[in-house]
């Protein structure tokens, strides 16, 4: 009968280590797969909308047909006209 209640203690003793192994693998892949996940996004993953900005010729050529529209006056046409040329 010893040998059986050691047999059971040693028995338990090891399902508790392979409980606890279970566990800690599977937090330890849980975080691995949340922070890769995370990091995917702020290397080079998701998204990414980035606003181009107009070329000259292309502002010069709005810039045009909202004075051509009467949506600017000639004043406010040569002033915004300036600023693109100058680069500001």
């Amino acid at each position: 009968m010893r040998s059986e209640e050691l047999g059971r203690v040693k028995q338990r003793r090891q399902n508790n280590n392979m409980k606890k192994l279970f566990v800690t693998t599977a937090v330890a892949l849980s975080a691995m797969v949340l922070l890769t996940g995370c990091l995917a996004l702020q290397v080079g993953g998701g998204d990414k909308k980035s606003e181009k900005q107009a070329t000259v010729g292309q502002q010069l050529v709005d810039l045009k047909a909202a004075h051509d529209s009467g949506a600017i006056s000639d004043a406010d046409y040569e002033t915004q006209k300036a600023k693109v040329l100058s680069g500001k």
